[in-house]
């Protein structure tokens, strides 16, 4: 840095506003600074940044569930925010099946031998959920969540009433089914299957429980499926399961099969198909996730299509808030303690209005 001031006759403070982006500097001298930086090929070093300002300048992030859509979207935004501010990602990925709190604290053990500033935690299901806050770490943390679980939010938060180092984050799940349920009915829905994801995922937990409660509301009667996985094969199975059972028993089909993600979708589709039932002049099919190339099924599925992206961006500002550089998201729904982002109902091809009988 001293040679790249030498070299631009400037100061090495100013060489460091430079580095860091200040507006303190002049176009003329940032000019010389850079090109002396250029032709020195001088890069900053983190570690020596580190040992000047107490700050390492990276995000640990402990991340459950990449092997889906939402979550990997979310941590593609994560880090482009991170990065537009002079951050660096530290990336972890956790098995969400096996974790134990044991194992979360190793591996911020790891991310506290680097130093990291603040952390991001992306909790998928209730296991890592409370590990994310029990764990030990006195840097800000944020975690992404859903509003229901087997573990409520209050409770896993108990210990840590007002800790002013924690933010929750997450997708407005349950307003997005509310939304879902009166657009059914609008339709002529008043018989109508769910099926639920597996109950260890807290999206999965939320999604069911304001099906519950939207279901009363708007008087739909509904039998509820529950799997154990979020697979196609499953859903496909469980699928053909219930057609032969209804068909041997003589029970009516219901108008419509609402899945809680595509995935699910995929697999009832392929059974209703192969049972010769059509989508949606015999039956509509709704999805969650609107993931890539549902909206080229035969026919376009219908679906809640959550931000993932926004998600993503909002939880980074919130981590800035939290380190003190950018003011704190304001959110347009918070549930629970968590600040949520919209979730919005797709109209496709697949949901129709609803027959009186198949």
């Amino acid at each position: 840095m001293f040679e790249v001031a030498r070299l631009a006759g400037v100061s090495h403070q100013t060489v460091s506003r430079v580095i860091n982006n200040s507006k303190d500097v002049s176009p003329a001298t940032r000019v010389k600074v850079q090109q002396a930086i250029r032709k020195l090929g001088y890069r900053p070093s983190n570690s020596a940044r580190a040992l000047a300002s107490s700050r390492s300048r990276t995000i640990g992030l402990v991340a459950g569930g990449v092997s889906l859509f939402g979550p990997v979207s979310s941590i593609t935004a994560i880090e482009t925010v991170a990065r537009s501010h002079g951050l660096f990602m530290s990336v972890m990925m956790v098995d969400e099946s096996t974790c134990t709190l044991a194992g979360f604290q190793e591996l911020c053990g790891t991310f506290l031998e680097q130093n990291v500033d603040a952390f991001i935690f992306l909790t998928p299901t209730d296991t890592m959920f409370q590990a994310a806050c029990q764990v030990e770490v006195s840097q800000p943390r944020v975690i992404v969540t859903s509003t229901h679980g087997i573990t409520s939010v209050e409770e896993a938060l108990s210990h840590r009433r007002g800790d002013g180092r924690i933010a929750l984050t997450g997708i407005d799940q349950w307003g997005a089914v509310q939304r879902l349920a009166r657009l059914l009915v609008s339709r002529g829905h008043r018989r109508v299957l769910y099926m639920a994801g597996p109950s260890q995922w807290r999206d999965a937990a939320t999604r069911l429980a304001s099906w519950k409660v939207a279901c009363a509301r708007c008087r739909i009667r509904t039998a509820v499926v529950h799997a154990r996985s979020w697979e196609a094969g499953e859903s496909y199975t469980l699928m053909n399961h219930l057609i032969d059972q209804r068909g041997m028993s003589g029970t009516s089909m219901p108008s419509a099969v609402v899945t809680a993600n595509d995935n699910q979708a995929v697999g009832v589709a392929r059974s209703l198909q192969e049972h010769g039932i059509r989508i949606p002049s015999d039956i509509s099919l709704v999805g969650f996730d609107d993931v890539p190339t549902v909206d080229n099924m035969f026919p376009p599925l219908a679906t809640v299509r959550p931000r993932f992206e926004d998600l993503g961006v909002a939880t980074m500002r919130q981590v800035l808030a939290l380190l003190h550089q950018g003011q704190p998201v304001d959110f347009p729904v918070t549930h629970h303690g968590v600040g949520l982002i919209q979730a919005d109902v797709i109209q496709r091809r697949s949901l129709g209005y609803a027959v009186k009988r198949l």
